[in-house]
């Protein structure tokens, strides 16, 4: 099997706003306040993160936080 890689036009990646996809953090009713849950939040969303995403994928992924 190939698989090939999509070209995606430059302006669909300026921001992660609008784009319908994106990754969400989920949790079962209940657990919103966890602290365990409210530590992955944070550190999901972070600068380090963010830079991360933008230095391995380079715009083949669009932080949008």
């Amino acid at each position: 099997m190939r698989l090939r890689r999509r070209s995606i036009p430059d302006d669909a990646l300026d921001s992660g706003q609008n784009n319908p996809y994106v990754n969400v953090l989920t949790v079962l009713k209940g657990h919103e306040n966890d602290p365990n849950i409210q530590k992955l939040a944070k550190l999901l969303t972070s600068p380090e993160v963010k830079r991360f995403i933008e230095e391995k994928y380079q715009r083949a992924v669009v932080p949008a936080f």
